[in-house]
């Protein structure tokens, strides 16, 4: 990876996802620009919708992704610097593209107002879309060499996409938009006009409740699998340290599940990795 894609990634990375750029931090030098370049790949994806006008164009991004990984690209790919570490990053670790091809196409779920149906397709589609970063990133730890995280990058992944969308539900629900399983809603008597509509009702912090509960079991599953692996695997998952944070604030606002999330300043996330890093690094 040239020194000039490190560097774009780095802080492409630290703009679009800031809080996977500090936990990338806790990643020894040695790796973590090859990290950095995975997830500035999954921030790339994962805000096509919010920068596409329609999801025709929308498409056609998620295709440039498609063709890039896979050599079918047009023009020169190499010209965009994200690509160009995550190709380098492929290479230099022999990455598997499978699953990266598969995140993408999960990913077109993001283009349209489908919701999403119910709490197992919510896993999956966690799954293809964080999971596998987590898994990538041990990986990459590992010089490469495939390991078996199971639980940790599984459960993590799960995690981290219920608290992601928990904390932007307000903001969601404003745009006429629902991540997180309507099934989940329905059986507390919730309809998709109630959420856009901005009521809180019995029925919806039930079905919030419910949810955050499953958030903090899949990151207390994740933390147990995670205090299980080789400790130079551990910092793959330095996540944890802020999702837990989040959580907690989630949870301190579970009366008012419109309201913008409680945001903690950036030294207080970096205190947090800082602090995980050292009793798991």
């Amino acid at each position: 990876m040239t020194p000039q894609s490190a560097g774009h990634v780095a802080d492409y990375l630290r703009t679009a996802d800031r809080e996977r750029y500090f936990a990338s931090l806790v990643v020894k030098p040695a790796a973590r620009s090859a990290v950095q370049a995975l997830y500035a790949f999954g921030a790339d994806v994962a805000t096509i919708r919010d920068r596409a006008r329609e999801p025709t164009a929308g498409e056609i991004r998620l295709q440039w992704w498609a063709d890039a990984i896979t050599g079918a690209g047009h023009g020169d790919v190499r010209a965009n610097p994200l690509a160009d570490a995550l190709l380098d990053t492929i290479a230099a670790y022999d990455l598997p593209t499978g699953p990266l091809q598969r995140l993408i196409n999960a990913r077109r779920f993001d283009l349209y107002d489908d919701p999403m149906p119910d709490l197992h397709s919510f896993e999956g589609y966690a799954g293809e879309t964080v999971s596998v970063l987590y898994q990538f990133a041990a990986m990459i730890l590992n010089g490469g060499a495939e390991v078996e995280t199971g639980d940790a990058a599984g459960h993590l992944g799960v995690a981290h996409a219920l608290i992601g969308h928990l904390r932007s539900f307000g903001l969601n629900a404003s745009r006429g938009r629902l991540f997180l399983p309507l099934a989940v809603y329905a059986s507390a008597g919730v309809g998709e006009g109630e959420i856009f509509s901005g009521t809180v009702s019995e029925g919806l912090l039930a079905a919030q409740a419910h949810l955050i509960e499953a958030a903090r079991e899949h990151l207390h599953k994740s933390s147990a699998a995670t205090a299980r692996l080789p400790r130079h695997l551990r910092p793959a998952f330095a996540t944890i340290g802020l999702l837990n944070s989040q959580l907690g604030g989630i949870e301190r606002q579970a009366e008012t599940p419109f309201a913008p999330p409680h945001e903690l300043a950036d030294w207080r996330k970096i205190a947090a990795l800082v602090i995980w890093g050292m009793r798991n690094g």
